[in-house]
């Protein structure tokens, strides 16, 4: 079965389990570059598909480290926030091009910045809120 890659879906907190598993089947790729503002719910999301994927680590932002690494029976996954990377050579210089090359999960907020670098396969998701304070997670 083909996964369909679009998935377009209003959601609320306590669906939260219920979309990463919506959005897992319909990936076509092991890397997701996640846009939204911030305190959309960008790293609340990333916990649900670490828990989907398996892993019982614990999930958090790694604004300041960069990137977080969470184990899976059989892989990891990596979780990048590229928010405060200033410019490409930045990127370069702590190993992103090693992981973009590997085979493991990456998860990247604000890829913004290396957009042009990701040559892969690759999914878009993007996180909006919604007026009645759901959000909204465009796959594409």
């Amino acid at each position: 079965m083909q996964k369909s890659n679009n998935l377009n879906v209003d959601y609320r907190i306590d669906e939260l389990q219920t979309v990463a598993n919506q959005l897992l089947k319909n990936l076509k790729s092991k890397t997701i570059l996640l846009y939204g503002n911030m305190g959309v719910g960008k790293t609340t999301l990333i916990k649900a598909l670490v828990k989907a994927l398996g892993s019982m680590d614990d999930v958090s932002s790694p604004t300041y480290s960069i990137v977080n690494e969470y184990e899976l029976k059989d892989d990891n996954i990596y979780h990048f926030d590229l928010y405060r990377i200033k410019d490409l050579d930045e990127a370069y210089n702590f190993g992103l091009e090693d992981y973009l090359n590997s085979t493991h999960w990456l998860i990247i907020e604000w890829p913004e910045l290396i957009e042009d670098i990701i040559t892969d396969d690759f999914d878009c998701a993007t996180l909006t809120m919604n007026d009645n304070h759901t959000r909204n997670l465009i796959l594409k």
